[in-house]
């Protein structure tokens, strides 16, 4: 029998006011009409209402012991987390002076939820843009093949002549999800960052404005400026059996470029980031870094007019820039490139930018009074708010004659330590975040703040949830202070990437319905259905599906491998009516999942996370349909139903769990699922197609019937999926396509040839 939480009374208002008139004829016959607005009856409701309040605060006895039972067995309520990303700061209008300004951590930003800053950065009246040396492909250089002979001559090039093309990446400040391969796009393996001036009122005071803001970036009173800049990776899905390894930094270096010898010589100035401010981890996952600009005499950048600099662009100096007024406003150079004998060929990178921070979806609340002591034990004080961020919160508590004085917080007060004397005059205080709740000590387990001392939050980070998971551009104001004090300048942000990683705090209902779990696991990894449960609560990531197969060794395809564990996991997905690919996780997804079972999962055991292995599969198929059903709707009907039946995740499959992991896509299945569709009268043929290799690469390929009853079916090993990539569905009676290019175009007409044309450009 289930054990359901009991209620002490379920009576409510309503219920006591009509019990209480109910029993008006058994004690005062005489009260023959109790209407509305009777001083009796307004004395039968006040006492209802009293009533009430009093089984309400009853009722609340077992909601409070079921958090205890929680706390007990050690499964409190999970906080939320915080969505976090990158933002570009900007001025919102022309600086009056060109100066740097360096602003203060927590910055609150303007959106849809509250965004702060989590560090000190620096806004540079600067724009960076990025370019690389892009090199020609094989028909650019043949048809420019004379006027690189002729460039060649030109510049006196010693040797062959390497043409490229000047082209900016991240245009507009917009992130390339896809990523762009900087060094291997480019003919020099460098990303150069051309650090442009803002532009002038008028075009004759254009050289005053970089001027001025060479002095700015050079610093003052000796003090370097902090060009911050914000980068992030290209997160790309590893390939299937891919041991998960923390990716090695890369050795690259950051260089200015100077003057050098000679009127156009260039050479360039090693920077070193501040090693405090670098959250890439070596340009592997997205964060910022500062690097440390020299003196204003060092900031150089050649000449871009050919005529006054033939070498402009040419060999080791920064490319050239043909737009005049981009090339009027550089006041400096800045590269990125591979360490000398470093093999580094590949950088893929999805945006970068100056001016950069990082925030997060937390609000700093400070300086607030919990509440006075009243000198017993087991004392409670509620925080101004949930999910609070443990590490940041700063509890002080008034002692007498003393002021305010900082306790400590531990994770449980019965443990506080071993020496009952140590335990007794501890200034300590047990906290859960989730709640946003201090427990203060009994005098035994933690000292008792004397009575009538206050309680005061000194800091404290709180906040979190999926309403932070904004899209781009979602945040666009913020306010800021400076760092030597003061509001900042009018500023504006740009958010070039989605804001990613907030979940919400878990619910009660969902707390208890993990106990169940952690009773069997209880934090352990033993059994498959341990790794299931634990990974699903792996935190900060949306989970859609996990597989575990025990003694399977990934980069073997080998089963029965003593001590070895696999679980396949994939991230949650939607499946929308678009022809979308399935869920793969990414690098991180896998990594902290990994990291997550890891430290659960028996020392001697051999832990592999990984993706799941897709087969594509492209699908013919054709219905007659019954009369009073729309074609098109019909047609639409059957592609989604295919894709249910196929899909990886609930409620896809033939259980509403998704497609079973190694089971075979049989011909028969399909029809039958086809069949189920209203207006679908008769199934006329359906065909499989696999991706096969061909001459020109690869290629769909009808598979053949290898059934006993003469059907197709496409087979799986036990570590893979299906992923349906086409669908064809043809009605009446056109013949079922042998191949998925056979349909024409239904929107293409007959006489009419698409031919390619040249923009002209002026």
């Amino acid at each position: 029998m289930a054990i359901t939480p009991p209620r002490l009374d379920d009576r409510r208002f309503d219920d006591l006011v009509e019990d209480l008139l109910a029993r008006i004829p058994a004690h005062t016959p005489e009260w023959t009409n109790p209407r509305l607005g009777d001083p009796g009856r307004t004395m039968v409701e006040l006492f209802a209402w009293l009533g009430d309040a009093l089984l309400y605060r009853a009722n609340l006895v077992p909601e409070r012991q079921r958090l205890v039972f929680q706390q007990l067995l050690g499964a409190p309520m999970k906080g939320a987390l915080p969505a976090r990303g990158i933002v570009q700061l900007a001025y919102a209008q022309p600086p009056t002076e060109l100066a740097v300004q360096s602003l203060q951590p927590g910055a609150t930003l303007s959106g849809a939820a509250p965004f702060e800053t989590l560090a000190e950065t620096s806004v540079l009246p600067i724009v960076a843009e990025a370019y690389i040396k892009r090199a020609l492909d094989d028909g650019e250089r043949a048809r420019m093949a004379d006027v690189v002979a002729g460039l060649a001559r030109i510049h006196r090039v010693n040797g062959a002549a390497e043409p490229y093309e000047t082209h900016r990446v991240f245009d507009a400040d917009r992130a390339e999800p896809n990523g762009i391969d900087v060094f291997a796009s480019s003919i020099d393996r460098v990303l150069w960052l051309a650090l442009l001036a803002p532009t002038a009122a008028r075009p004759t005071e254009q050289a005053a404005t970089n001027d001025a803001v060479r002095n700015a970036l050079g610093g003052a009173s000796g003090t370097p400026t902090l060009l911050s800049l914000g980068i992030v990776p290209t997160i790309s899905t590893p390939e299937l059996f891919d041991e998960l390894e923390t990716p090695a930094p890369l050795p690259v270096l950051w260089e200015l470029a100077t003057r050098g010898t000679g009127t156009f010589g260039t050479e360039y100035l090693t920077l070193d980031p501040l090693p405090d401010s670098n959250t890439t981890g070596g340009l592997t996952r997205a964060g910022t870094l500062r690097l440390p600009l020299p003196g204003s005499d060092r900031l150089w950048v050649p000449p871009n007019d050919v005529l006054a600099n033939p070498s402009a662009g040419v060999g080791d100096t920064p490319p050239r820039i043909d737009d005049a007024d981009r090339a009027g406003r550089l006041v400096g150079w800045l590269r990125l490139r591979p360490r000398p004998g470093a093999q580094v060929e590949h950088l893929a990178l999805s945006w970068i930018g100056a001016n950069a921070v990082e925030v997060d979806q937390r609000v700093t609340l400070r300086g607030s009074v919990l509440g006075s002591s009243t000198g017993a034990a087991d004392q409670s004080f509620s925080l101004p708010q949930g999910s609070v961020d443990a590490d940041t919160l700063v509890i002080e508590v008034e002692e007498p004659g003393q002021g305010y004085r900082t306790w400590s917080r531990v994770e449980d007060l019965a443990t506080i330590d071993a020496n009952p004397n140590v335990a007794r005059e501890a200034a300590a205080f047990e906290l859960d975040a989730a709640a946003g709740t201090l427990r203060f000590g009994d005098g035994i387990r933690g000292r008792i703040p004397d009575r009538q001392m206050r309680v005061r939050l000194a800091f404290g980070r709180f906040g979190g949830g999926v309403a932070g998971n904004l899209p781009p551009q979602s945040l666009t104001g913020i306010s800021a202070t400076r760092v030597e004090g003061g509001r900042s300048s009018p500023l504006k942000v740009q958010q070039p990437l989605a804001m990613q990683g907030g979940v919400d705090a878990k619910t009660m209902a969902q707390a208890e319905a993990r106990i169940p779990a952690l009773l069997r696991h209880r934090d352990r990894a033993v059994t498959p259905l341990d790794y299931q449960r634990l990974a699903f609560e792996v935190p900060g990531i949306a989970m859609g599906r996990v597989e575990v197969m025990p003694r399977f060794k990934p980069r073997d395809r080998r089963f029965e491998v003593p001590g070895v564990v696999s679980v396949m996991v994939l991230p949650e997905q939607p499946m929308t009516t678009a022809q979308v690919p399935n869920p793969r996780p990414d690098r991180p997804f896998l990594e902290r999942t990994h990291s997550h079972l890891a430290a659960r999962s028996p020392l001697a055991s051999e832990l592999y996370v990984i993706g799941c292995d897709y087969i594509p599969l492209g699908l013919a198929v054709g219905v007659v349909l019954r009369d009073g059903f729309g074609r098109d709707a019909v047609l639409l009907e059957v592609r989604q139903a295919l894709k249910r039946l196929l899909w990886p995740l609930p409620p896809g499959g033939a259980d509403g769990k998704g497609w079973r992991l190694g089971r075979h896509v049989r011909e028969r299945e399909l029809e039958v699922e086809v069949s189920r569709v209203a207006g679908v009268r008769e199934v006329s043929g359906l065909n499989l197609f696999g991706k096969g290799v061909s001459e020109s690469g690869p290629a769909w390929t009808l598979l053949p019937r290898n059934q006993p009853d003469g059907t197709r079916s496409l087979e799986l090993a036990r570590w893979q999926l299906p992923e349906l990539l086409g669908v064809i569905v043809v009605d009446g009676d056109t013949p079922v396509p042998t191949s998925l290019a056979a349909l024409p175009n239904p929107f293409a007409k007959a006489n009419q040839v698409a031919v390619p044309v040249v923009p002209e450009l002026c």
